[in-house]
């Protein structure tokens, strides 16, 4: 099995659908974690796939 990007990965793949779930998720959050955590929460989803790739 060979692969010409990353973005033919299937971890890649999941690791990007993990990021649109969490971002989702946390606009559930409160107010007041919008800047703490939340923002924390979202930077290491992203770093997840930037890894990958």
């Amino acid at each position: 099995m060979t692969f010409e990007t990353f973005e033919e990965l299937e971890v890649w793949k999941l690791a990007r659908q993990l990021k649109k779930e969490i971002r989702e998720l946390v606009k559930k959050f409160p107010f007041d974690e919008k800047y703490r955590l939340t923002d924390q929460i979202i930077r290491s989803s992203r770093s997840a796939g930037s890894n990958i790739a």
